[in-house]
């Protein structure tokens, strides 16, 4: 045998001995002989694999996003969905080869084949399907096998897996698809996972608007998004910015004078990572809590399968009710500051300061309940830490304070803050369009619209004026302003006897109507004696509060049980739309991460009310506009004019609760204004009353939803029954010579100027 035919049989022996010794290799690997290698993905995850992607809760148009739940925060986009200088920056960086292969370069893979040959691997020649598997099932972090412990031999497992991987990805997908899953499953830095999120986050804009200017720094983010930072790391970002644009120049993909220009241009970023606590931020994390039951319930995963969560919320209305709240409560807790002179706001029924209150205020909260676990209650170490001074940063409404507090002083500070709900929806579909539950979800967590729940005050009292006029009552029935008595099973209070806000009896005689318009105690008790405590519970349940109900005689003047805003509006919209109550809702539909619809809703309806009650009652709470004394006279004249509103306040006793109902024709809202803490309150009960403090957070956000056509909401009148009403609606001869003054009828542009009438 010659030594030609020697070196031939060297040759086959040498390939078929590698095409053996790989195919054992693969099948080791695929097998997972003896736990050495780790495994691989199994064949129908190869074959569908998945990215977390978020889940997004979009306003009603269906378009813009109020927000998003992630484990990583990612959108996908598919690949018509890419701007093709995109695609171009990225291939011409990690992949030239990459419409020529099949998963695997055979030019890279021989670069890399000495180093893997000699245990001196070095990385080289992944494609970009390889870093595709890599980033879907984490190659070399998981699924380790205990040759792992050889840290080369571990390198070297891991880049079969990924060549195994990448073959079986190319054999599923296109190249565009392909290319759409490696952007949307890298991560950018600022929390921004995906090239959807990252385009927004750099430059908001949409990934089919990049263009070669931001893909050079997008792209150049994808191997070290820390490093190449061009907010964190701008010189490194301009250096690696640079090489990128100088592989597009490299394969003819912009010429020297694009390039050049480009070399010295600017980032051009419009940074702005995705705030969770901007914009309807209270009512995304209450959303949450039924979108996680709705989860459990169908077997979706919130933070990880895409869903696309569609709400009643109206982008337009929902700013307009923030900013309300904001120019209102900035200049509310500047009068409460004030009127408070240094003293504490934390008061009993007496006046005076609880001088204990954030001593037993502090125990309820997770940092007390964690030291008293590691260090035991009563302990020196408990109070050395709860008084221990440290930086950090407050709220404040002029902007953030760096300031050093220790946890009791930052538990004192945050306490004498005056907190917020408010809530606006359509009567006649239950579409909420705002809501906003605080003054800044950032630092107080707590929502005031459905979560918090306290008594309603004077705002229980349409319930029992439509529990009488249900019964025959007119608007017109005449009572007397005089003390009522009430016998009670309480040896130790035998009688109770309400007294009106300011202490006093008129003797004068009024109507009912007339009698809710300025709220006054002494007639709603007087109707409450007449028709049963029992008849104002039901009523109340009826139009839709669900809330738990003492059936007692304080519940006249709402001291029977608390409620919370989103059943109030949702029951007062209930007179608006004819006695039909509709239940206040806020997703429309949720669909999957393709679009297909899982599941429409629609809002509980039921008869509550005949339409002819509903009515009257209309004609009651627009009382409070038009009667003298009623506490809406004071509202700007431009929401009045031509238009049909309707409203009513109310403040608990020592006015630890205001709030302000205001109806209209096509919209119902509502606002609370208190402390957390019931303690905390206004010392002056007429600076504390809700139409001092909730009103004008309804009046300024009437004000610009009817200054901008965009949001659908105008005026009109209230529409009538179809049936003659046969009552009477016009009351002037039934009341009396008024003998109360008007001092409710304060507009918000003269409440700063009317403070410095007041004794504080």
């Amino acid at each position: 045998m010659n030594i030609y035919k020697i070196l031939i049989y060297l040759v086959w022996a040498m390939v078929i001995s590698a095409f053996v010794g790989g195919c054992t290799v693969i099948t080791a690997i695929k097998n997972d002989w003896n736990g050495w290698f780790g495994g691989l993905p199994s064949l129908q995850s190869l074959e569908r694999p998945e990215a977390d992607l978020s889940s997004n809760l979009y306003y009603a148009d269906g378009e813009e996003i109020i927000g998003s739940y992630y484990r990583h925060n990612r959108t996908a986009v598919s690949y018509n969905e890419l701007s093709q200088e995109l695609i171009t920056t990225l291939l011409v960086t990690e992949d030239i080869r990459f419409t020529k292969h099949s998963g695997i370069d055979l030019r890279g893979l021989l670069r890399a084949a000495s180093g893997i040959l000699t245990f001196q691997f070095k990385g080289g020649g992944s494609t970009l399907t390889m870093q595709l598997a890599e980033n879907l099932y984490g190659t070399s972090t998981v699924n380790q096998g205990s040759l792992y412990s050889n840290r080369k031999v571990g390198q070297l497992i891991t880049k079969i897996k990924e060549w195994i991987i990448a073959i079986q990805l190319e054999s599923s997908y296109t190249k565009e698809e392909i290319l759409a899953m490696y952007l949307n499953t890298i991560e950018y830095g600022e929390n921004a996972f995906g090239i959807q999120v990252a385009s927004k986050t750099f430059f908001n804009k949409l990934p089919s608007e990049i263009t070669y200017k931001e893909a050079a720094i997008l792209v150049s983010l994808i191997n070290a998004p820390t490093r190449y930072n061009p907010t964190r790391n701008p010189e490194n970002a301009l250096a690696k910015r640079t090489e990128v644009l100088y592989n597009l120049h490299k394969y003819d993909k912009i010429d020297k004078e694009s390039y050049d220009s480009l070399v010295v241009s600017d980032f051009g970023l419009q940074f702005k990572v995705a705030d969770q606590d901007q914009g309807p931020a209270y009512f995304k994390f209450v959303v949450r809590n039924d979108l996680m039951k709705w989860c459990e319930k169908n077997g979706y995963d919130l933070y990880s399968d895409g869903l696309r969560i569609y709400t009643t919320i109206d982008n337009r209305i929902q700013e307009y009710a923030q900013q309300a709240m904001k120019e209102h409560m900035d200049t509310l807790q500047y009068i409460f500051n004030r009127h408070l002179q240094g003293r504490m706001p934390w008061i009993d029924g007496d006046g005076n300061e609880i001088l204990d209150f954030i001593d037993m205020t502090i125990k309820r909260t997770p940092n007390y309940k964690q030291l008293v676990k590691r260090y035991g209650v009563g302990s020196d170490s408990l109070n050395y830490y709860l008084n221990l001074p440290k930086k950090m940063t407050v709220f404040s409404y002029e902007g953030e304070i760096d300031t050093t507090f220790s946890l009791v002083d930052s538990l004192k500070y945050y306490k004498q803050f005056l907190q917020a709900g408010f809530m606006a929806m359509e009567p006649q579909t239950g579409h909420i369009k705002a809501w906003v539950g605080g003054i800044d979800h950032k630092y107080f967590k707590y929502d005031h619209v459905k979560q918090g729940k306290r008594q309603p005050g004077s705002t229980f009292k349409p319930f029992v004026y439509a529990a009488a006029i249900d019964l025959g009552y007119s608007p017109c029935f005449p009572v007397v302003d005089a003390p009522v008595t009430w016998v009670l099973e309480d040896p130790a209070n035998p009688t109770w006897t309400p007294q009106n806000a300011d202490g006093k009896y008129t003797g004068e005689t009024m109507t009912i109507r007339r009698a809710m318009a300025s709220s006054v105690n002494s007639i709603t008790a007087n109707i409450m004696q007449k028709i049963s405590p029992r008849a104002a519970v039901d009523m109340a349940h009826a139009c839709g509060i669900e809330s738990e109900l003492d059936a007692v005689p304080s519940l006249c003047l709402g001291a029977g049980g608390d409620v919370s805003l989103y059943e109030l509006v949702g029951a007062y919209s209930t007179f608006v739309n004819q006695g039909t109550w509709t239940e206040p809702y806020y997703i429309t539909r949720i669909e999957d991460k393709n679009g297909v619809v899982l599941e429409d809703f629609v809002p509980k309806r039921r008869e509550a009310i005949s339409e002819k009650t509903a009515y009257l009652m209309l004609h009651m709470l627009k009382g409070a506009i038009e009667e003298q004394g009623g506490t809406g006279r004071g509202l700007d004249w431009s929401l009045k004019e031509n238009n049909d509103i309707g409203a009513k306040t109310g403040t608990t006793q020592n006015a630890s609760d205001g709030w302000f109902m205001g109806v209209t024709h096509n919209l119902v809202a509502g606002a609370w204004v208190g402390g957390d803490d019931r303690y905390v309150h206004f010392r002056n009960w007429s600076l504390g009353q809700g139409a001092r403090t909730a009103r004008p957070i309804w009046e300024k956000f009437m004000l610009k939803v009817y200054a901008d056509p965009r949001t659908g909401v105008e005026k009109g009148r209230f529409r009538k029954p179809t049936q003659p009403l046969g009552v009477e609606l016009d009351c002037d001869h039934y009341n009396g010579v008024n003998t109360q003054v008007d001092s409710l009828g304060v507009g918000v542009d003269n409440f700063q100027d009317e403070l410095e009438n007041i004794d504080f």
